[in-house]
């Protein structure tokens, strides 16, 4: 049995120091507020538990592979992939479409895709270092990389639908790090029944 970097004493101090950052940025723009600083803790929280999921296990006394790195990147599309593996890596990345527009200002769909698809090209090619440079546990796969996108452009449908809402609009104008634009739909008062 190989010895691994623990997920736990690395993570966690991360994702803390990564919250006091968040707060102190919120505070020093006149932004903090409750629900920011709960977007922020979602956000860290969030964002651990993908990292502990996706780059460890890393060994520390794991041979190094001496194959090619190809043998740790899939890049050929529509090989075959399992449903699960699809469907779980769709789920995990729509909290983070649903964070996107959250967290920038004017998120279009596009934007949506692109921060998750950005995201998820760099836990691709963590994976692909860490496999090939210290025995990591992982293989990038263009599969991944394609459904983690999808599930951004999910997440970020589920946030139109949930600012559309006369009931929750309040609140997601209170959870946005930025003013909401003046064109944005979410932005826009209910309409009053007549």
């Amino acid at each position: 049995m190989f010895r691994q970097v623990p997920v736990l004493p690395v993570v966690v101090p991360l994702a803390v120091a990564v919250l006091a950052v968040l707060l102190w940025s919120l505070a020093r723009r006149g932004r903090f507020s409750v629900p920011r600083a709960a977007v922020a803790v979602v956000l860290c929280v969030y964002a651990a538990g993908v990292v502990a999921h996706t780059v460890f296990p890393i060994y520390l006394d794991k041979p190094v592979s001496s194959g090619p790195w190809s043998d740790h990147v899939l890049l050929a599309p529509w090989t075959p992939y399992e449903v699960a593996d699809a469907v779980m890596n769709v789920a995990v990345f729509v909290p983070l479409g649903f964070l996107v527009p959250l967290l920038v200002a004017r998120a279009t769909w596009w934007r949506a895709v692109a921060v998750t698809a950005g995201v998820s090209l760099a836990i691709e090619a963590t994976q692909g270092v860490t496999a090939h440079l210290l025995g990591g546990g992982h293989v990038a796969d263009v599969h991944d990389l394609v459904c983690n996108a999808l599930g951004g452009a999910v997440g970020y449908g589920i946030f139109l639908a949930f600012a559309r809402l006369p009931a929750t609009r309040t609140l997601v104008g209170r959870a946005r790090w930025h003013d909401a634009p003046a064109d944005d739909d979410a932005a826009r008062p209910a309409p009053v029944p007549a």
